[in-house]
């Protein structure tokens, strides 16, 4: 009866113990994302200035695009603390942050002004987007799951060998195996199919790098985890897991139109992050169906947030095809294959304002690196492609 009653008061210690370890961690990630979005901000800023400016110095030769990098890595590292406090599935669609900021960013700092009529029509779907992202934020994050526990070795190791887990993983490796097995053999160079390849890749990124968040941050508490193998074979598998993530983004953006891998990639990857955490980590076993269905409905909302802001955005335009003629030897060239971009005048004779490019170099677009991040919902594709804006 002792142990009983001293259970009994021990309990609203522990909930409080998790409340405010999932404030920290929600507050972390939040603050990481919003980092992230500064530093593109910042990154992007230093390109455009030095394409405005006719700057010959190489972007990694200025101090605003250090100072964004500087960013990237602060933000990333707040963003793989926070897996360590908060549960994955509240942690995971928290990339949301990410794509409203940097929307509203580049509106305000990379934009030049707009008409009213054309800023209404241009951005009150952009708008709305980010309403709703707003709005299924604060609902996942209100009613989304509570529990969490101290991520050690030998609770990892419990986790990694019930047979939920390896059930999962099972069907995991099989479906990445017949969807890899279409995409090279038969080549079904499907926008889904690759998109699908991440997000099972991204799904054990994300039990991955909640297991190394969690067991370093123990260790920095002095409770030491890194002596145990699980550590070393979590690290390796995040590693790789993310290694190949951003092999497949890669091939997708030289296919498809980066804002639709961007809310493709985050519904997917976020999708089974949320799965991971609820097999892996059993953090829905003590929520109400109630809390459970909200947390869904702000996970749908946030979804469609994310859909409508990267999804208006002016298309690149395709390559003109375009003939120049030779000024010396008067033979007529048709060039289809390039950018579209055109090359200066350089006082010779051509069709319109296009010179002959079998003698210059064309003009070249300042070239934005990826951000690879380590972590589900913020992709390389969909954090630089929050970016590309008009």
């Amino acid at each position: 009866d002792f142990s009983l009653h001293s259970s009994l008061l021990q309990i609203p210690h522990i909930l409080d113990s998790s409340t405010s370890e999932n404030l920290i961690g929600t507050l972390l990630a939040i603050f990481g994302n919003l980092l992230v979005s500064v530093s593109l901000c910042v990154q992007k800023y230093s390109h455009v200035s030095l394409a405005g400016n006719k700057d010959p110095r190489a972007y990694y030769r200025t101090k605003t695009w250090w100072v964004g990098l500087l960013l990237t890595v602060l933000g990333e590292v707040a963003i793989f603390v926070s897996y360590a406090f908060a549960p994955l599935s509240l942690v995971a669609p928290l990339g949301a942050v990410s794509v409203i900021a940097s929307s509203i960013l580049g509106f305000v700092f990379l934009r030049e002004k707009w008409k009213p009529k054309e800023f209404v029509r241009r951005y009150i779907v952009s708008f709305i987007g980010c309403a709703l992202t707003a709005g299924g934020t604060y609902l996942f994050v209100t009613f989304g799951p509570n529990s969490h526990e101290k991520l050690s070795a030998e609770n990892i190791v419990k986790h990694v060998i019930g047979w939920p887990v390896l059930l999962y993983l099972l069907l995991e490796i099989i479906a990445f195996c017949l969807l890899l097995y279409f995409y090279k053999q038969r080549n079904a160079t499907y926008l889904v199919v690759i998109v699908l390849l991440v997000s099972l890749l991204g799904s054990v990124t994300a039990i991955t790098v909640k297991a190394v968040s969690g067991m370093a941050v123990l260790s920095v508490q002095g409770n030491l985890q890194l002596t145990y193998p699980i550590f070393y074979v979590m690290l390796v598998c995040m590693v790789a897991t993310v290694v190949f993530q951003a092999s497949f983004l890669s091939q997708a953006s030289s296919l498809y139109d980066s804002s639709l891998i961007t809310s493709v990639n985050y519904i997917l990857s976020t999708a089974f992050a949320i799965i991971a955490g609820a097999v892996f980590y059993l953090e829905f076993n003590h929520e109400s169906v109630l809390h459970i269905c909200m947390f869904l409905l702000g996970c749908v909302i946030c979804f469609l947030g994310v859909f409508l802001v990267t999804q208006n955005k002016r298309k690149t335009k395709a390559f003109e095809p375009y003939v120049t003629m030779d000024m010396m030897q008067g033979i007529p060239t048709i060039h289809d294959k390039g950018r579209a971009v055109q090359p200066d005048y350089n006082g010779s004779f051509s069709y319109g304002t296009l010179v002959n490019s079998e003698s210059v170099i064309p003009a070249a677009l300042p070239a934005v690196p990826e951000q690879v991040s380590a972590f589900p919902g913020g992709t390389p594709v969909a954090r630089s492609a929050a970016f590309k804006q008009d």
